[in-house]
């Protein structure tokens, strides 16, 4: 999975750009109808999605709305001390400022996965607009990560983003972190040292990173998604795999036998011995019914029932 590349400022109005709010509350107002099923005040009467819960792993970016609010961040930064910095540091410390906190409210906030514009956040609760601007690293990395949970409303319309046609993310929770940080936030099983275990745990973050390379949108993408970011236990597993000299060599998703009023996937991963090819399989059950997701069962063995593709 190649990394989204690095962001060092602003999109202007040469590229593609969008905006949060045109008209500030305006606009947060109509992405909270639209999550909760209404119309959509600047969508044309018309509600191209239905609500959908989302689970996303992706990268933020925050874009102009217009050639207005380009020119008045210009003018905040040249009221501010930026000597020394780069264009994205210089965002940075200028939409730090409380007194600034306006331009804030008037950028678009893009969520990006694998460099596509998949999503034009919005908080649910204007508070959160801080969990946006947390989001906006002075320094970013190819390996930094943010994740976006919230709910999927209507396509947005082409005079709310200039132009940028994409669905509006409502979004209840928004983090991020780097790969770095959150392999070394990981227990080490037993007795392995991080030498062995860092490696392993990289490389399984990576390959779910592949996996994950999704709109975070259907039942069985958000229980991965949330796995890669909320159970280290994946990641001993296949440290403990490769240290009996076994690879990981799928993992599956599909609906659960326990799925009923409740919505229930398993999440199957099986591990091939390098010497014998014998598999062996182990799996969690991610309850998906609701925005957030939860575990249902920790990893433990998993056994294929004869005659059925369920556990």
């Amino acid at each position: 999975m190649e990394s989204s590349p690095e962001v060092e400022g602003l999109e202007g109005r040469a590229g593609p750009v969008g905006a949060q709010a045109a008209n500030g509350s305006a606009q947060h107002s109509a992405g909270v109808s639209a999550q909760a099923g209404g119309e959509c005040a600047t969508c044309g009467g018309e509600v191209p999605l239905a609500p959908v819960n989302v689970y996303a792993l992706g990268r933020v970016e925050p874009r102009f709305p217009s050639l207005g609010v380009e020119k008045e961040f210009a003018q905040a930064v040249g009221q501010a001390e930026t000597a020394g910095l780069t264009d994205r540091q210089s965002l940075h410390r200028v939409l730090s400022e409380r007194r600034n906190r306006y331009l804030a409210r008037q950028l678009c906030w893009v969520f990006t996965i694998e460099g596509l514009e998949t999503y034009i956040l919005q908080p649910r609760d204007p508070t959160d607009l801080d969990l946006a601007l947390e989001s906006l690293r002075p320094t970013p990395r190819l390996d930094d990560v943010d994740v976006a949970i919230g709910v999927r409303g209507p396509i947005a319309a082409p005079d709310m983003c200039n132009g940028l046609m994409v669905p509006i993310l409502a979004y209840d929770q928004l983090y991020s972190f780097d790969t770095d940080s959150l392999i070394k936030s990981i227990p080490r099983p037993g007795k392995m040292t991080a030498e062995q275990f860092e490696p392993a745990a990289e490389e399984l973050f990576a390959r779910i990173m592949q996996l994950a390379d999704n709109a975070g949108a259907t039942d069985e993408d958000r229980a991965l998604n949330y796995l890669a970011v909320r159970y280290p236990a994946i990641y001993a597993s296949v440290a403990e795999a490769n240290a009996r000299d076994a690879s990981l060599t799928a993992v599956q998703v599909r609906p659960s036998r326990l799925s009923g009023v409740r919505n229930i996937v398993d999440v199957i991963f099986s591990y091939t011995g390098r010497q014998n090819d014998v598999t062996d399989q182990q799996f969690v059950r991610v309850d998906v019914t609701e925005e957030f997701p939860f575990l249902v069962t920790r990893l433990s063995p998993f056994y294929e029932r004869l005659g059925s593709s369920r556990n």
